[in-house]
This record gives structure tokens, sequence and C-alpha cells, in this order.
């Protein structure tokens, strides 16, 4: 099969589009022929070596790329049972030399689950590893008025949808060009991200929000946007923030398992989750798409297709 890989982590343009073997599931897992799996910064990251250097995970001789991916069950390891025949997954340990962007995959069965009805599935390969991180922020919060930075992007994108999902007041920021977009997500509030965040906030809720989920990782100057005894969910590797005005600071980092991504699959399936794809492109194209989106300002999701 053919498999992107990364091995000189010099950036989008040292991708390797790699000739391997078909890998094989052993007992707890199943392999995927892969119909679509979306880019994430992450593989970005991955490729330009960032990750080796914050000691997020170790030096390899080989990293393969791809969290997201949406395709067909065509094998299943010994005493092994797949959850459909049509599936979504998520790829997400940062070691392994074999992922996502890739002809097929394998990938223990508790990361994956059946794909949504009605969705076809260059969308459906968009929403796990987004729709994750944003999921396990919101189930973090407490409270009923919460602060989205970064709410034009994948994940801050999703937390304003599962939050307001959830009946919380959200107030949102991200550039005055994403506006309409944000509010059409769901968002009570706009703050444009050059404003002075806390500020604004609190001319809205002026004691400060009950929670802040920090997609665009603005830090303290987020932070002093929340209320006293609050919650900051911090959704980046690196220092966590410090706990300011009795604040309690979680640091998330992605985990998989069917329950989660059930409840993502049904919530696409009712319109309460979004799936926008923006641009789709053949394996051969991946450096494109990786550019592409280390430049910013890509709204909605670059997949690619074997």
């Amino acid at each position: 099969m053919r498999a992107l890989v990364a091995r000189r982590l010099d950036g989008p343009d040292a991708i390797e589009l790699i000739e391997t073997a078909v890998p094989e599931p052993a007992e707890g897992q199943l392999r995927i022929k892969v119909a679509a799996a979306a880019v994430n910064p992450v593989d970005v990251a991955i490729s330009t070596g960032v990750l080796v250097k914050a000691g997020l995970t170790a030096a390899r001789e080989q990293f393969g790329l791809g969290w997201d991916v949406a395709g067909i069950v065509d094998a299943v390891g010994p005493n092994t049972s797949a959850p459909a025949q049509t599936v979504v997954g998520v790829a997400v340990l940062l070691g392994r030399a074999l992922k996502t962007h890739a002809e097929y995959v394998v990938l223990d069965t508790d990361a994956v689950v059946r794909a949504p009805e009605g969705v076809d599935l260059a969308n459906a390969s968009t929403f796990g590893l987004n729709g994750l991180t944003a999921l396990h922020a919101v189930n973090a919060l407490k409270g009923q008025t919460v602060l989205v930075t970064g709410a034009a992007g994948g994940v801050g994108g999703y937390a304003v949808e599962l939050a307001k999902h959830r009946g919380l007041t959200v107030i949102a920021s991200a550039r005055s060009h994403d506006k309409q977009q944000v509010e059409d997500l769901g968002a009570d509030y706009f703050i444009d991200r050059d404003a002075d965040l806390a500020a604004a906030v609190r001319r809205i809720v002026p004691a400060g929000v009950d929670g802040l989920i920090d997609a665009a990782v603005v830090g303290i100057g987020a932070q002093e946007a929340v209320r006293n005894g609050g919650r900051h969910v911090h959704l980046e590797g690196g220092p966590r923030p410090p706990h300011l005005r009795d604040i309690t600071v979680e640091q998330h980092f992605i985990h998989t398992n069917q329950q989660d991504l059930n409840e993502l699959v049904r919530l696409v399936e009712v319109g309460a989750l979004s799936t926008r794809v923006a641009d789709s492109y053949a394996l051969e194209q991946a450096a494109v798409a990786y550019k592409r989106l280390a430049g910013g300002g890509v709204r909605g999701r670059l997949v690619l297709t074997p």
C-alpha cells in the first residue's frame, strides 16, 4: 500500500509517500480501507519536528501521519468484531510508524465506531479528533457561561456547538471576518480577537464567565475574563497557565473511547455538530494540503482521499 510518513521532519515538503506492506490487525484491532482522512494541525507539527523538540514524543526513524479516518472495515483481528462495516476512527498515538494518511490503517476497536448515517465519507472523516477535543473540554466545564477563543477553528467551532447544545451561554472570540460563521455555529455573543478580551467579556458578564475553552491559546489574557473560582480548559501542549484567583486550570490531551465517539456520531446525525470540507487532495498532493493548513485561515477541513 501507499502511506505518508515523516522521516526528516523538515516540514511538508519533506513528507514521503512510500510503498509498504499492508498492516495486519492483531486481537482487539481492525483494518480500515481508507476512504478519506482529514489533515490536522498536529500532522503539520509532526512533520516539522515541533512535537519532538517540545518533548511530547520521542524521536524515531519514522512517524506515520494522519489522525482522523473514515472508510470500510476489510479485516479484523482474532476474536474481534467490528462495530459496523462503514466506520470512522481516530489514531491517537503520536509514535506509530503508519497512521491514517494511507490506503489502509489498523486501529484498536475502542477507537472506531460506525460512521454517521446520511453523511458522505469525506465529511465523516472531519469531526473525530477535533470533536473529541471539544467534547472533553465542554465536559470539564461547570456553570452556565463560557468563553471560547479561536471559535472559528476546528476545535473552537465544535466547542461553540457543543456548549450551545448543552444550553450554555457562549461568548466567542475570533477574527472579525469570521463573525457570521461563529454566530451561525450558535454563539450568543461575538468578540473580535483584536479587542481587549477580558474587558469585552466583562461588559457582557461583569463577574466573568464560569468557564474558558482557550482553543486559540491566548493564555492569561483570556483567563482574566474568567470569574474567581471558575474553570480554564487549556488545549495545547507546553506550560500550563497558572491557577490565579482560585481558577481551576485543566490541560487536556486527546484520548479515545467508543462512548464519546458514538456521542459525536449521534450529534452529527441530529445536526448539532457540523461537518465542513474545505477541499480534498490525493495522497500525492499531501504537501500542498499541509502547507495550506500551516498558512492559516482555512475554514472547514482539508481531506486526503487515497
